[in-house]
């Protein structure tokens, strides 16, 4: 299977607890059903990427990176590559590579969806049609900066920082 059909199963499934998130959805399937191309970052009209929600083990804590191109804390996650057969595959995988943390477990569905604009790599404006999944980082598991990062660190879930309200609603997903 390829990472289209795998997007395309992975949303035709889920079913999101929010009214907001099923537009969100439909519309996703549908940028899907008109791009083949849809999960290449070549995508210029936009392109689907795989985000993760790390909670530490007792679950109390969230793994943010202070994003230098974006200039604020978010959670973990980027473009996927050809390598990637699935979704999760990509987001578990982006994960990892910005976490620097190994034996993480991923959530086998999404807990949210996300559409904003970004100019990213092409260096043009584009959307990111953002598919997060909520990732687990074993007892006593320490974050290892990457050159992705301006800063990486764990923030208590109820004391988030400054500039991150937007991750509200995703953390809260990710909670239940």
């Amino acid at each position: 299977m390829n990472l289209h059909t795998d997007v395309v199963e992975t949303l035709e499934k889920w079913q999101p607890g929010t009214a907001g998130q099923e537009a969100l959805r439909h519309a996703f399937l549908g940028f899907l059903a008109a791009r083949e191309d849809a999960c290449r970052r070549s995508c210029a009209a936009g392109h689907i990427t795989a985000s993760a929600v790390v909670l530490d083990a007792s679950r109390s804590n969230v793994l943010l990176t202070l994003h230098p191109r974006v200039g604020r804390w978010l959670q973990l996650g980027g473009h996927c590559e050809d390598s990637d057969t699935s979704l999760a595959a990509a987001a578990l995988r982006e994960a990892s590579e910005e976490s620097g943390m190994s034996g993480l477990t991923i959530s086998a569905e999404p807990v949210h969806l996300d559409v904003h604009p970004i100019t990213c790599s092409l260096g043009v404006p584009t959307r990111h049609f953002d598919v997060r999944f909520v990732v687990v980082a074993p007892e006593g598991a320490s974050p290892v900066r990457s050159e992705e990062s301006d800063d990486l660190r764990w923030w208590p879930l109820t004391a988030l920082p400054p500039g991150s309200e937007d991750l509200t609603e995703l953390i809260a997903a990710a909670c239940e």
